[in-house]
């Protein structure tokens, strides 16, 4: 037997439990590799499936956690054998399938990756789905031109997971990082992460009748969308680029299309669920390279699975600072 966060819905309300049950290993959906979890964390996705599910999850009983990290115990696949340190994030694990709020995962041999060589596991969880995401982001960056000494790089809802990451990846890279925030009260987090500059999140949430104003940022790694997003464009440098990986400030944009036609602006599209393999080991051998471990030990909140409710509805909220460890084991 071992414990999960199941959430359960009533079918006459509608409404979601979350609470720490016991299982056993029959319960465990049919897949080809079965992993002692040692660790997960908190992403906004979880808190949606922690709580009201947002259209994410398909049939309950359900175990979220779209990332976990652990040890293989068993494997069908001849790419992974017993005791392997193995990583998943994304492929819609904790939505469409069971997840890591568990001691126990079985899961497709396709959608691990090998731990890469210089992270643990409860590091490889502290970088989660939102790091690797924000690392996705610098690379585009990357390949699309942007090196440092091109100017300031712009990091919206930079105290959020995401933009803690990628604050703190882009200020070891040698880049100048403004951090955008909404909490006054963050703004000596960031410059430990090494943000420059500290933006208050008023400054760019409003929408403005020109469509461009003065070259400001050579790249911007956007969490927020909407209105914000919209600004930003109109403020970026000639041929720089944004790399769009959420819409914490909604899904709309209401811009316009000049910034890309006379400032050659590029608006890239950041997708970590069904990133390629190779993709992905990239991605994760660049974090264990690029991101500094005392910058990223500086952003773990330590919890356990009978945190995780009170977490969901507080990442919902937009109350979480940093990056939260689940040691599911606790």
């Amino acid at each position: 037997m071992f414990n999960a966060l199941v959430v359960e819905k009533d079918e006459e309300s509608g409404k979601t439990q979350a609470a720490v049950k016991q299982l056993g290993l029959d319960d465990l959906p049919q897949a080809e590799v079965t992993v002692a979890v040692e660790y997960s964390t908190v992403n906004y996705k979880d808190g949606l499936c922690i709580g009201p599910g947002g259209g994410l999850v398909r049939k309950y009983p359900h175990i979220p956690g779209i990332d976990l990290a652990g040890t293989v115990e068993t494997s069908s696949d001849a790419r992974y054998k017993p005791g392997d340190k193995v990583v998943l994030t994304g492929w819609r694990v904790g939505e469409a399938h069971w997840g890591g709020y568990s001691q126990k995962a079985r899961v497709k041999a396709d959608w691990l990756v090998p731990l890469p060589k210089g992270l643990d596991t409860r590091q490889a969880m502290a970088v989660g789905t939102a790091g690797f995401t924000a690392m996705l982001a610098v690379m585009a960056l990357e390949d699309h031109g942007l090196k440092p000494g091109h100017g300031p790089v712009l990091v919206t809802g930079a105290a959020g997971g995401v933009g803690s990451v990628a604050t703190a990846i882009l200020a070891n890279l040698g880049y100048e990082v403004a951090g955008v925030t909404g909490r006054p009260e963050t703004a000596d987090y960031l410059k430990s992460l090494g943000a420059t500059t500290i933006v208050p999140r008023e400054e760019l949430n409003e929408t403005v009748k020109r469509p461009l104003e003065s070259e400001t940022w050579a790249g911007c790694v956007d969490a927020v969308g909407g209105a914000m997003l919209a600004r930003v464009l109109g403020q970026m440098k000639y041929g720089a680029s944004v790399a769009a990986v959420g819409l914490a400030g909604g899904a709309g944009l209401p811009a316009t299309v000049v910034p890309f036609l006379l400032r050659g602006v590029n608006l890239l599209g950041i997708d970590s669920v069904m990133q390629p393999y190779a993709n992905r080991l990239r991605a994760w051998e660049r974090i264990a390279s690029d991101l500094p471990m005392d910058k990223l030990e500086a952003m773990i909140q330590p919890a356990t699975l009978a945190d995780l409710p009170q977490l969901g509805a507080d990442i919902l909220k937009g109350q979480v600072k940093g990056r939260v460890v689940i040691d599911v084991n606790a």
